[in-house]
């Protein structure tokens, strides 16, 4: 993983505008409020008998804590904030505001900071799809607060 690229990713999109609708974007997609960029992406795992998919697993999550590192250096400790709740929480009909909803799915929790020369919500997460799905290592920035 190259964090410098990283940072990079998530700097450009602290500074770039939310589109009106949904659409795809160079580093993933965007919608009203928020951009979520795919910073690194796995193979997928369907001929795996799941140790590879466990070592992934370690490696992602090791890749998000060392780009928390240099966000901590910027900003602060992060908020460590659980998204099952917000999964629940949707599942039962409540209404949930993106990116949360959609990133409950498959992200069980983010590294949050709220950037105080935009105010926007800065997070990182590991994307857990379904077992035969690739890992990714998730950059996002919104201006909806946390449910």
């Amino acid at each position: 993983m190259d964090i410098a690229k990283c940072l990079t990713v998530i700097d450009l999109l602290c500074a770039r505008g939310f589109p009106a609708d949904h659409s795809g974007t160079e580093h993933g997609e965007s919608g009203p409020g928020f951009h979520i960029a795919a910073l690194r992406t796995s193979g997928d795992f369907w001929e795996d008998d799941g140790t590879e998919r466990e070592e992934t697993a370690a490696q992602y999550e090791a890749d998000r804590d060392a780009l928390a590192e240099r966000l901590t250096e910027r900003w602060g400790l992060p908020q460590r904030f659980s998204l099952s709740s917000v999964f629940g929480r949707a599942m039962e009909g409540e209404n949930m505001a993106e990116p949360w909803a959609g990133l409950s799915e498959h992200v069980p929790d983010v590294h949050l900071w709220q950037a105080p020369e935009s105010g926007r919500w800065v997070a990182l997460g590991v994307s857990h799809g379904y077992e035969e799905l690739p890992f990714q290592l998730l950059g996002i920035v919104t201006e909806t607060d946390p449910p």
